[in-house]
């Protein structure tokens, strides 16, 4: 039965109710149910390890980054050039230890992209599965509506593929994605 504090008894809202499987006066469901709700399930996934690397690959992709790596060059070559005395010297030109250094950030900064990547993509991919399954449930409830109102599928299709072609004639979709027939 719905409950009743929600106060849709239609036929229609019944069928919707049961889309899920679960008649419990919600007109929604969660579209991947073993996923559940997207922001919950990426709230889970950024643990501790991800939020510092989300920081990291946020400041190295910001002027601030730049700016501090500006002074700090800046400073390690005037400072090893001898500008401040000889005594400070701790890195002899060509500067080993500073391209030493720097080279081991490139690699820890191209490993937190990378790990920044790897979850925007794993995001990417259940906003995905989610916008499949809600085309193809439109898809499969506007052809019944269509049939049962009576409208020609076969020629709503010959419409929608005139209409896509015309547009990728006049070069506002990509060839790539041509529809087959």
């Amino acid at each position: 039965m719905l409950r009743s504090d929600v106060g849709h008894d239609c036929p229609a809202c019944r069928v919707l109710d049961l889309a899920d499987g679960v008649e419990d006066g919600r007109l929604y469901r969660s579209l991947v149910p073993r996923i559940g709700d997207e922001r919950r399930l990426i709230r889970k996934v950024r643990d501790t390890q991800d939020k510092i690397s989300d920081g990291i690959t946020t400041f190295s992709g910001s002027m601030p980054f730049v700016y501090v790596h500006s002074v700090w060059f800046v400073l390690w070559i005037a400072i090893n050039a001898g500008v401040f005395g000889a005594s400070l010297v701790f890195d002899h030109f060509p500067f080993g230890l500073l391209t030493l250094v720097v080279s081991l950030e490139a690699i820890f900064l191209s490993t937190f992209i990378l790990i920044s990547q790897n979850r925007q993509a794993e995001r990417s991919e259940v906003r995905s599965q989610i916008d499949f399954e809600n085309n193809l449930r439109a898809e499969v409830w506007a052809v019944h509506v269509g049939q049962v109102l009576g409208i020609d599928a076969d020629h709503v299709e010959a419409v929608i593929r005139r209409s896509i072609a015309g547009y990728m004639e006049d070069g506002h979709l990509s060839r790539l994605s041509t529809p087959a027939n």
